[in-house]
């Protein structure tokens, strides 16, 4: 009878397995097994539920000691049985082509499951275009007097990290306490960072040029280097394997813009983006911010050849009081421009040169159509759109 080395088995059992502890460090040889082995769909069950180890021993030659590996995230076929999952295809009204697997894949970030092929990650970066691109064209084609920093300000008011976690909420998405193989495929699975962690940021405000050198936050070097909000694109070292809530869930929304293209194209993307991202009510005016708008106003006015302004009171009451109101009209020539109120000359001039200014940025043209409306069957023949000289550069 042959004797058993329970130490040695034992030991090899009961091991825990080796996962990576960051984001970015490389899998372990078994888990390049098991990836391999869960992108096989014609793999037998035996194979998607073992892994099989043989060892070689002089006293048990014959025994094979078989491992089951733990998967980061549910497995696929979980997807069709998730009710919570088949609720946010429903209330999201997606597509019938987008199936639920997908819809679920959407759901795993990359700190929960490393491997590409189960992640998130290339759905959301195909999905972050896609919502730079309608958001940016929407804006343009409606207001194309936008200051660029207004420009930054409003597509990070309907696409940015807040925003779109702010969705997540309002679609009813949960976040799962841990993720894992027995996690429910319908929460948000992402592992999330240590408490009391700091996360480094770009306070220097530098950006990256193309040979690698550093460049000062100016506008030019916003424009040029920086992303779609104006930001600065410097990567930093991510020290730690979690990321935030708003980040998974950002990453989440982009992921399902992402996968309604690609299972139903571009029509359902363009609906999609439509539904949740420019039907929702943005109080442009309240994104400017003058310092001196009666200097802008005074160059603007130049620049487009009208007479220069001239402030002229139109109605006042209570001067001599502890609070009076005075009401300043802006007019260049016959034409009334921009009116506001104050309690002092100074205050009511300020703000209706402000008014002038805001009416100005904030001109619409009528009819107004996106560059991507000619994608559709039957459009009608492209008109340029109206293109402004610029903000006043003072």
């Amino acid at each position: 009878m042959k004797r058993l080395q329970l130490l040695r088995w034992s030991g090899s059992v009961l091991s825990p397995r080796i996962r990576p502890t960051t984001r970015c460090a490389a899998p372990a040889p078994h888990q390049l097994l098991f990836t391999a082995i869960r992108q096989q769909s014609s793999a037998s069950s035996g194979a998607l539920t073992e892994e099989n180890e043989s060892y070689d021993d002089e006293h048990s030659p014959d025994i094979t000691i078989t491992r089951t590996p733990i998967p980061p995230s549910p497995p696929v076929e979980a997807a069709l049985h998730s009710p919570k999952l088949s609720a946010i295809h429903s209330r999201l009204s997606l597509p019938q082509r987008l199936p639920l697997q997908t819809l679920a894949r959407t759901l795993v970030d990359e700190s929960a499951d490393p491997s590409p092929q189960f992640n998130n990650k290339s759905l959301s970066i195909l999905g972050g275009d896609l919502l730079n691109y309608y958001t940016a064209e929407y804006l343009l084609s409606t207001y194309p007097r936008l200051p660029v920093k207004v420009l930054w300000a409003a597509m990070y008011s309907y696409i940015g990290a807040k925003t779109l976690a702010s969705m997540t909420r309002e679609w009813g998405v949960e976040y799962a306490a841990e993720p894992g193989d027995e996690v429910d495929p319908g929460y948000l699975q992402f592992k999330r960072l240590p408490p009391d962690t700091t996360v480094e940021t770009n306070e220097r405000g530098t950006f990256i040029k193309a040979d690698g050198s550093m460049t000062k936050r100016s506008t030019s070097a916003r424009i040029v280097y920086g992303d779609a909000f104006g930001l600065s694109t410097v990567p930093y070292d991510n020290k730690h394997p979690g990321v935030t809530p708003n980040l998974a869930s950002a990453n989440f929304v982009r992921a399902v813009m992402g996968a309604v293209y690609l299972h139903a194209g571009r029509p359902a993307a363009k609906q999609f983006h439509k539904q949740h991202i420019s039907s929702r009510h943005l109080d442009m005016a309240s994104l400017f911010s003058f310092r001196q708008p009666t200097r802008d106003l005074s160059k603007l006015c130049r620049r487009e050849g009208f007479e220069p302004p001239v402030a002229k009171i139109l109605s006042e009451t209570g001067r001599l009081s502890n609070h009076p109101v005075f009401n300043v009209g802006i007019f260049s020539g016959p034409d009334q421009i921009g009116e506001g109120a104050g309690g002092s000359l100074s205050e009511a001039r300020f703000r209706a040169a402000a008014s002038a200014l805001k009416a100005w940025y904030l001109y619409s043209p009528l009819g107004a159509r996106v560059p991507s409306s000619m994608e559709e069957e039957g459009a009608e023949p492209w008109k340029p759109a109206y293109v402004d000289p610029g903000e006043v550069i003072v």
